[in-house]
């Protein structure tokens, strides 16, 4: 049967547990050992294997164990042979006192499965204490006038042993007066009486000293002497006599010291001092007398405080005696009550360390309550917090069992703090309190989780290679290897990111680094998926969305539009002398290939031929005039204007504008070495003037003629070739994509024509088209007319 509840799955030893140690307490008894007390420590008891029928070894598979009432060990238990060995000498009279038989009781406990064995040991009396006299001396005053055959009481011996090892006999030493009387008192000590043999002659002998020898049975025999001192007085006929031979009185054990116990009297009808009583302690039953009368009123107060659970009851034994030496006796039954002054004691016999939070009524712990008190002071009650999930089940006699009372989470919580409260129903309740901490132990049940499901990490571009670009974070609830998280890049949805040579990710730590430089124009922003799996059995994983926005970095300079800076001639820009302040001489037109305000474009005159006749409108780039021209101006004009971002560092461009200013449209079209050199001649002096007047006449109308066949020729020649066309491929420079972020807005497409000659560039003229361009190779311009004109042609 035992062999069958071995096999028993855990989870029904509880269920089973009941019924086998009912079944158990009603066919067995407790098995008896004896051994004498002051047996050595380390010997032989008895073989408990072979007396409870197990097998060689099946104490240690079962994990035995020796239970003890109050934790004191006294015995041990080799598991391997089943020998039950003393753990140390023990003594009867510390263990035990006067109470005989003395029995220890003990249990085997059996863990797997769990079986209980009830056994005592009972400890024999050696003669190993002598008796002893409370009293050196007895001081005995004997009338002259007693008859013989007189009893005389005599203070007995105390001797702690106990049958035939404690006092047996009295003896006094030779004299031709007394003798001693052994006999048996109630409880069945020994006490002696000296009787008088002979009568006294105080004018004979007026002292005797006497040796009383006290005997005990014991081989060989032990023995304690004391004085018997006596006096021989004068006639005293009357003997002091007690109200009441036997006194019963119950006493608390928690009573005060000093408090009184009861009042014993006594009459003589002597006068003199042959009346007056004086009360002594005759002799009690334990070595240590917890009380003391005044000898005086015969008060019985307490002078040291009572353990019911040591001592019950005490027999005292008062003596009066008067002035002429005779004396009485009565006795005092002192029972002392109990009261609930012992708190429950609870002896843990076994703890599970851990217990797996998925298994479901599993045994926790196994332990044992006692109070020493009786009654209902040493009836208990045990109990565990509320909304705990563990209950507490009663097994055998006073042991319990902690289980668990539903499978666990760890996750909840990883531990329990269980108050075990063991409480009696004495009055005032008393209680014990057992802490204990109950560990869970995990199983793989969670998966990790990311701390986002999508995580958006940013970078600017340029960035150096292995750059430290942000991180990912799974936490799993579960502990130990599963709870070790460990990250993995996921194949990308599309399959031309080439994922793997942009990021790269620490499996250990979820760190997410760039592997190679990014850049904005080509690639503003990727997304992919990053893996977390625990290291459980099996393995549980997540995912997460992560997202890398490329920022922009200021790493494009502004491109000028116009005027082209192709390395062509010059063609300067045509301003009429007639113009006023606020006219448009022409725009300059920039684009950025970055975005936002590193796209932003300011202008700046940098420098001019004559400050002050012009500017530029920071935020177009137009250029206008700042005042109304004169004659005094000169003719021709050179101004530097730088176009800047606002990046930061901000980058920059500058363009060099030529403006030649003229009477009017008509007026012949001037290379720049020709106007300089017009410009040279216009310095004479006034009398040269008339001089040239003439020639100056003939050349302008030559000069008006070829610049009509020019003209004329110039345009059927751009005529023949078609016009202008539109770029194909990526953006040359001839059309704009800001994208809402350059000098031009709205999505207008501008076509810039230039003609074509190999002195000079004009620019011809500017329209809106709608072309189709691929996204990267659409152009867009802030949106409105811009208006240009030149030296070279008309808006």
């Amino acid at each position: 049967m035992e062999t069958a509840l071995a096999k028993t799955p855990q989870k029904r030893q509880v269920i089973f547990l009941a019924i086998l140690l009912l079944l158990w307490e009603a066919a067995s008894d407790a098995i008896r050992y004896s051994m004498p007390e002051e047996t050595e420590s380390g010997s032989f008891v008895a073989n408990l294997a072979k007396d409870l029928g197990l097998r060689v070894g099946e104490l240690a598979t079962r994990g035995a164990r020796i239970h003890y009432k109050g934790n004191k060990q006294v015995l041990q238990l080799d598991v391997e042979t089943g020998n039950l060995l003393l753990y140390g000498k023990l003594d009867r009279e510390v263990l035990c006192g006067a109470t005989d038989p003395c029995i220890l009781y003990f249990q085997l406990l059996l863990e797997n499965p769990v079986q209980f064995f009830q056994a005592d040991l009972q400890l024999t009396d050696i003669n190993d204490h002598s008796p002893q006299f409370l009293d050196k001396e007895m001081l005995l005053k004997i009338p002259e006038n007693v008859q013989p055959g007189t009893i005389f009481p005599l203070k007995i011996a105390q001797d702690l042993d106990i049958g035939i090892n404690t006092v047996q006999n009295y003896t006094i030493s030779p004299n031709s007066h007394f003798h001693v009387v052994t006999r048996n008192r109630g409880d069945g000590r020994k006490y002696p009486e000296l009787m008088l043999d002979k009568a006294l002659d105080r004018e004979e002998q007026s002292e005797l000293s006497l040796t009383l020898m006290a005997l005990d049975g014991g081989t060989p025999p032990r023995s304690g002497t004391t004085a018997v001192h006596i006096e021989v007085v004068d006639i005293n006929d009357n003997a002091p006599q007690f109200l009441q031979s036997l006194y019963e009185v119950p006493v608390p054990e928690n009573s005060p010291l000093n408090s009184l116990i009861v009042v014993v009297s006594a009459q003589d009808l002597d006068a003199g001092t042959n009346g007056n009583v004086v009360y002594t302690l005759f002799q009690g039953n334990e070595v240590t007398q917890p009380f003391v009368i005044d000898e005086i009123t015969g008060e019985i107060r307490l002078k040291k405080a009572l353990d019911f659970e040591a001592t019950r009851y005490y027999n005292v034994e008062i003596a009066g005696t008067d002035g002429g030496g005779l004396s009485g006796k009565c006795t005092v039954a002192i029972e002392v009550v109990d009261v609930n002054d012992n708190a429950p004691e609870l002896t843990m016999s076994t703890l599970t360390s851990s217990t797996p939070e998925n298994s479901p009524e599993t045994v926790v712990a196994v332990f044992s309550v006692s109070d020493p008190d009786s009654g209902d002071n040493g009836r208990m009650v045990c109990s565990i917090q509320k909304d705990l999930p563990f209950l507490l089940k009663p097994t055998f006699k006073n042991f319990y069992t902690l289980v668990t009372e539903r499978p666990l989470d760890r996750e909840s919580q990883a531990e329990y703090n269980i108050t075990i409260t063991v409480t009696d129903l004495g009055t005032p309740r008393l209680q014990t309190q057992h802490h204990m901490t109950v560990t869970v132990s995990d199983v793989n049940d969670n998966a990790p989780a990311f701390s986002h499901t999508a995580y958006t990490l940013r970078v600017r571009e340029n960035n150096s290679p292995g750059l430290h670009i942000g991180r990912v974070s799974a936490a799993d609830r579960d502990a130990g290897a599963n709870a070790q998280v460990t990250y993995s890049l996921l194949p990308p949805h599309d399959p031309r990111l080439p994922l793997a040579s942009l990021v790269s990710l620490n499996a250990a730590t979820g760190q997410l680094f760039a592997l190679s430089s990014l850049d904005f124009e080509a690639l503003r922003a990727f997304e992919f998926r990053v893996g977390a799996a625990d290291r459980g059995s099996p393995a549980l994983s997540s995912q997460a969305l992560v997202r890398v926005l490329v920022g922009d970095a200021n790493d494009n300079a502004p491109f000028v539009l116009y005027p082209p800076q192709n390395g062509s001639a010059r063609c300067p820009e045509l301003v009429p002398r007639a113009a006023e302040a606020g006219y448009l001489v022409t725009k300059v037109v920039a684009v950025d290939g970055d975005s936002g305000q590193n796209a932003w474009l300011a202008y700046q005159l940098l420098r001019a031929t004559e400050p002050g006749l012009f500017g530029v409108w920071a935020h177009n780039g137009e250029v206008r005039t700042a005042r109304p021209l004169s004659a005094r101006d000169a003719v021709r004009h050179r101004l530097l204007v730088l176009v800047k971002d606002n990046g930061e560092p901000p980058l920059s461009a500058s363009v060099t504008l030529h403006v030649l200013l003229v009477d009017g449209f008509s007026q012949p079209y001037l290379p720049l070495p020709a106007a300089a050199a017009a410009e040279a001649r216009a310095d004479p002096l006034t009398v040269h003037l008339v001089v040239a007047l003439a020639s100056v006449s003939s050349l302008l109308l030559v000069a008006v003629l070829g610049f009509v066949a020019v003209r004329l020729g110039r345009r059927s020649r751009a005529a023949a070739g078609g016009g202008c066309s539109l770029p194909e491929g990526p953006f040359a420079g001839h059309l704009l994509d800001v994208s809402g972020a350059g000098t031009l807005s709205h999505s207008y497409q501008y076509q810039v024509c230039l003609t074509e000659g190999p002195g000079s560039n004009e620019f011809k003229f500017l329209k809106p088209i709608i072309p189709k361009f691929p996204p990267h190779g659409a152009v867009e311009v802030i949106e409105g007319k811009a208006t240009f004109r030149n030296s070279c042609g008309f808006n």
